[in-house]
């Protein structure tokens, strides 16, 4: 049996990865997707410590992501596609992923989008408290993707385009891996 292949989609919160996890699966044959997000990792306390001490990205235990690509292996799929925004970074998961994409959006947008999704039913004060904390220090966490994961994918596409175009970029580039 043929094993699936493995895309992960990187990108920073609000950077598009769920979306385009999504509609990629839609048009993939045969394919499941798993979401970083659905998991209650154990990982560091503070992000901004965190990468302020060199980002160590096997200090996160992804055991139940790592568990649920091994079950979907053994299915008869021909694509397995993870929302996953660390790429190759971790060294448990980087020997499962067969293409790492990295979704550049541009910052201002990445979290425009995020203030949208997360702060649609709150009052002004939380949304004046996250720009608070992410121009005194959660921009280092930003700034961290664009420096380590970035660089180290296999495809990086441009995040301003529209989720068809996105879709269809990562898309060509897989049937050219399946080839």
């Amino acid at each position: 049996m043929k094993l699936p292949l493995i895309i992960s989609i990187a990108g920073v919160s609000g950077g598009g990865k769920t979306i385009i996890a999504k509609y990629l699966t839609e048009r993939l044959h045969n394919s499941k997707t798993l979401y970083f997000d659905d998991y209650e990792f154990d990982g560091p306390d503070d992000i901004i410590e965190w990468v302020d001490n060199g980002a160590n990205y096997d200090e996160w235990n992804l055991a139940p992501l790592i568990r649920d690509i091994e079950s979907l292996l053994a299915e008869p799929l021909d694509y397995i596609v993870i929302d996953f925004p660390f790429a190759y970074k971790h060294s448990k998961i980087s020997t499962l992923i067969d293409l790492a994409v990295y979704i550049d959006t541009p910052l201002d947008i990445a979290m425009a989008r995020r203030v949208i999704r997360d702060f649609k039913n709150s009052p002004n004060k939380s949304i004046l408290i996250e720009m608070e904390n992410y121009v005194s220090a959660g921009r280092r966490g930003y700034l961290e993707m664009l420096k380590s994961i970035k660089p180290n994918s296999d495809i990086i596409v441009d995040g301003s385009l529209t989720v068809s175009k996105i879709t269809d970029i990562i898309y060509e580039a897989i049937i050219r891996l399946s080839d």
